[in-house]
């Protein structure tokens, strides 16, 4: 529970980065073969639904932290009805409304998304019946700790039409990332429907030509792609192929590491020993670390506008440190700015409001931020900033409300950029930090 206590007639939750600089999670992919019976049984003996409410006790039983689900189309309510996992994505609908694409975790998260894929094919599977496509999430791991987590469900099927609405997929995933995700550490995920060893099926290879790792390919091959046969199921030889993948990367501001992977179907089996669905679950251990010149505070406000992140340019200066502060806000923020020592600046938001600036000192450093937001247009955005440095001064722009948030550097810390979403206003903010 969040300590709240007043300041200046509103109500403020205090924020420091994490204490937590290092630990464990795992994810898992599982397609759940939630098409209705009538249209795939997916050669998986028992009754869909009984099946589906097994799978969604296993899912908390197993002590899976974050499970991206695919197909998860008209037996997710028998899902959801047996899980216990405190943040769960509400159904898009089943056939033919939704894209089956859910998520079950035990870290809570400051967007949700849904995109449509671009480009389908039916030419030998029935993939443009649905929405199918991928979901965003920022999933904050630990306080003050956030990666981007991509749940995808790929075109199926090896004629050419499949082949190119697969790569087409997959470039559209690779294109959000490189936009959305610029900064960020990321987790991919789900079914791929690809191979490596298929012959012309090049899809997932661009994922790795993007920056991420399989973490597959990593753990069991040291990164050089094997030629292996297709997996049993469930799988009795982790080297063996599959088309449910996770892939990942690291960020300036969190470092992370695969540690462990298996397939996990011998965890999921009905009370028989049948299988519940008819894709093995991928199941991967991560540790991660908060960066060492880099860290970053919580996200405040809402989740509409634009991302951005100043992470990766700070992550090339070797000193950074503001040298003066210009925020500019009326009955809202309307945009925050930093300008470095060095010369760099970095502004978010529109041109409204009215402009205020403060000039720091050689010894002077930026280290508390106070965010105050409100209801506008039927979301959240930052209403007010108050910035405070290391000697006492202070810089205030926009109007305060009772819902705030103050951030807080580590010590002997400083604030140096922002990262967040922006349009016209300053819709969601959080505050980079590096040593002083």
């Amino acid at each position: 529970m969040k300590l709240v206590t007043p300041l200046s007639a509103a109500l403020v939750l205090n924020s420091r980065v994490s204490a937590q600089t290092s630990g464990v999670f795992n994810v898992l992919a599982m397609n759940v073969a939630g098409l209705p019976a009538i249209l795939n049984g997916n050669e998986v003996p028992g009754d869909k639904t009984a099946n589906a409410e097994i799978i969604g006790a296993k899912l908390s039983a197993n002590g899976i932290d974050v499970a991206h689900l695919q197909e998860d189309f008209n037996y997710h309510a028998a899902i959801y009805k047996t899980n216990t996992h405190p943040y769960r994505t509400p159904t898009s609908g089943g056939v033919p409304f939704g894209s089956g694409l859910n998520t079950v975790s035990n870290f809570d998260w400051a967007d949700f998304r849904r995109i449509k894929w671009s480009k389908c094919s039916d030419a030998s599977e029935n993939d443009c019946l649905t929405p199918k496509g991928f979901t965003f999430m920022r999933v904050a791991i630990a306080a003050g700790v956030y990666a981007d987590f991509y749940n995808l469900h790929a075109d199926a099927g090896t004629e050419s039409g499949d082949l190119d609405a697969r790569n087409s997929n997959i470039n559209q995933v690779a294109d959000y990332i490189n936009t959305w995700s610029a900064g960020n550490a990321v987790i991919v995920y789900g079914d791929t429907n690809s191979r490596y060893t298929r012959t012309g099926d090049t899809a997932i290879r661009g994922l790795l030509s993007s920056g991420l790792k399989d973490a597959w390919v990593e753990t069991l091959f040291g990164n050089a792609v094997p030629a292996q046969g297709a997996c049993g199921n469930p799988a009795a030889d982790n080297s063996c192929e599959v088309v449910d993948k996770v892939f990942y990367r690291a960020g300036p501001l969190l470092n992370l590491q695969a540690e462990g992977f298996r397939y996990d179907g011998a965890r999921f089996l009905q009370p028989d020993g049948n299988i519940l669905t008819d894709h093995n679950p991928v199941f991967v251990n991560f540790t991660w670390s908060a960066g060492a010149k880099l860290r970053q505070s919580a996200l405040f406000g809402g989740t509409g506008g634009a991302w951005f992140n100043d992470a990766a340019a700070l992550s090339t200066i070797s000193q950074p440190k503001p040298a003066s502060l210009i925020f500019s806000g009326g009955s809202r923020l309307d945009s925050v700015s930093v300008k470095l020592t060095d010369g760099s600046t970095f502004k978010h938001g529109g041109s409204g409001g009215t402009a205020v600036s403060l000039s720091l000192a050689a010894t002077e450093f930026w280290t508390e931020a106070e965010l105050c937001r409100g209801d506008r247009n039927g979301g959240k955005r930052n209403f007010y900033i108050r910035a405070v440095t290391s000697s006492g001064r202070s810089i205030t722009a926009g109007t305060p409300t009772n819902d705030c948030l103050k951030s807080v550097a580590p010590s002997g810390w400083q604030i140096a950029g922002f990262l967040g979403q922006d349009g016209t206003e300053v819709d969601q903010l959080g505050f980079v930090y590096a040593p002083q």
